[in-house]
């Protein structure tokens, strides 16, 4: 399989909330960061789309564009779900790069704009208050938490 294949099969997987199928995109020594969670390594990149997409009642995801060669990739991708603290919509716009080893995601990188997200996600709070470290510290804390909770139980 090409690397392109492997983006295209990614997010096919993504959008029909197959977290299993993408965990095994990722190399074993993968490593993963956006603006909510930030360092994975190992298996938590895996894990962490598995823990979302089996939380997720209402997740869409289209890819607008994805390319990749032997060594690189990109993406452009938008989620629409509820996010389930809060159960406010949001529409998440997505710019993710990869590199590639031996067929495999080994490391991938997400931009989105977080002040964006927070607003939508967390309301009025963090529409005046996501563009602060205090509310993205606190944010990604969480994340963290409920990853590890989830591979405790895993």
């Amino acid at each position: 399989m090409t690397n392109q294949a492997l983006l295209e099969e990614f997010y096919a997987a993504f959008a029909r909330r197959d977290g299993a199928a993408m965990a095994a995109a990722y190399s074993p020594s993968a490593t993963f960061s956006d603006p909510v969670f930030v360092g994975l390594r190992g298996g938590e990149p895996g894990a962490m789309w598995q823990m979302l997409t089996s939380r997720s009642t209402d997740l869409e995801v289209e890819c607008v564009a994805c390319t990749a060669d032997e060594r690189a990739g990109s993406a452009h991708w938008i989620a629409r779900y509820t996010f389930a603290q809060t159960g406010r919509p949001v529409v998440n716009e997505v710019r993710s790069t990869f590199t590639f080893v031996d067929g495999l995601i080994a490391n991938q990188r997400d931009d989105f704009a977080f002040h964006r997200w927070a607003g939508q996600a967390l309301g009025l709070p963090g529409k005046l208050l996501g563009g602060t470290p205090i509310i993205k510290k606190a944010v990604q804390a969480k994340a963290r938490a409920g990853l590890d909770a989830y591979l405790a139980a895993s």
